[in-house]
C-alpha cells in the first residue's frame, strides 16, 4: 500500500491515518486550522467540496465533523492516489471521493452552483517567488502559482456554491487584500476572519477567512490564534486542534 518513501501518519484528534511523503507532500498545521475554522453542513443533504486537496488531509479531518459527501479536488496525480489510498485505508470511500482535475476547470466538471461549502488551501506564493530552493516539483506545484492563482481558486470556489453557500480558505497575512478583492469580485462577501501568528508578539504570517455567496457586508474579526509558546511549544488551543487534548 505504502509506496517508496510514504509513511502512514495519524491523525490524532479524528483517530484517523493518512499517507504523507517528505519528499512528495505532507500536509501542514494551516490545513488543520482551516478544516476547524469552516462552517461545514452536518447532515447527509450537504454537499462539500475542497479544493487543492494534496493527500487528502482536508477531507479527512472534515469527516469527522459532518456526514456530508466530500469530493477532494488536486491537480497532481501522485498526490490524488496518496488521497484515494488514505480514503480506502480509513474505510471512507461512501463518503469522500478524490477527483484528479484542474481546479479552474472542475466547476463544469461538478456543476455550477451546486454545493453548500468549499473549502481551499492553495499555493501560497507567485510563480516567480521561490519559498524554497531545491524543493521537489510536487512541491512547488502545491506551494506556488505555477498552475493556480488566487484569484483563479477563488472564482472556482464561488461557481461550485449555492446562493449562501461558504467558502473557507487559508492563506498568507499578507495577501489579506488580495483575496478579500478577489472575494468580492467574486461573489463573495467576507464574514469571518481570523490571524494566525507563530508566537505572542510577532507580526501575523496566516489567514483564515470564511466569505458568504451573495452576503450582506458584515465581517467578524475572531480572536487571535497563536501557534507556539515561548518555550517552542504548541499552545493549549494548537494542541486540542491537533491531538484533541
Amino acid at each position: 500500500m505504502l509506496l517508496d518513501d510514504e509513511r502512514l501518519d495519524y491523525l490524532l484528534a479524528e483517530d484517523l491515518r493518512i499517507i504523507q511523503s517528505p519528499s512528495v507532500f505532507s500536509f501542514s498545521l494551516d490545513a488543520v486550522l482551516l478544516a476547524r475554522f469552516a462552517h461545514i453542513p452536518r447532515n447527509k443533504r450537504g454537499r462539500i467540496v475542497d479544493l487543492c486537496t494534496g493527500n487528502g488531509a482536508i477531507p479527512l479531518f472534515l469527516s469527522a465533523r459532518t456526514e456530508s459527501p466530500i469530493i477532494g479536488v488536486e491537480l497532481q496525480a501522485r498526490l490524488a492516489d496518496m488521497a484515494r489510498r488514505s480514503v480506502a485505508y480509513n474505510k471512507l470511500e461512501q463518503q469522500i471521493e478524490i477527483l484528479e482535475g484542474d481546479v479552474k476547470d472542475i466547476p463544469a466538471v461538478l456543476g455550477i452552483e451546486k454545493y453548500d461549502a468549499v473549502t481551499c488551501n492553495p499555493p501560497y506564493f507567485p510563480a516567480h517567488e521561490r519559498s524554497e530552493k531545491n524543493i521537489s516539483e510536487f512541491m512547488a506545484i502545491a506551494r506556488h502559482e505555477l498552475h493556480l492563482t488566487l484569484d483563479e481558486s477563488i472564482r472556482s470556489a464561488s461557481q461550485l456554491l449555492k446562493q449562501g453557500g461558504k467558502a473557507a480558505f487559508v492563506h498568507r497575512s499578507g495577501r489579506l487584500i488580495d483575496i478579500i478583492e478577489a472575494m468580492r469580485r467574486n461573489r463573495l462577501e467576507p464574514k469571518r476572519i481570523r490571524l494566525i501568528y507563530p508566537k505572542a508578539g510577532k507580526e501575523a504570517n496566516t489567514l483564515l477567512i470564511e466569505g458568504v455567496k451573495d452576503g450582506k457586508p458584515d465581517l467578524k474579526v475572531l480572536p487571535p490564534l497563536i501557534v507556539y509558546t515561548d518555550d517552542n511549544e504548541y499552545t493549549e488551543e494548537v494542541r486540542e486542534l491537533l491531538y484533541g487534548e
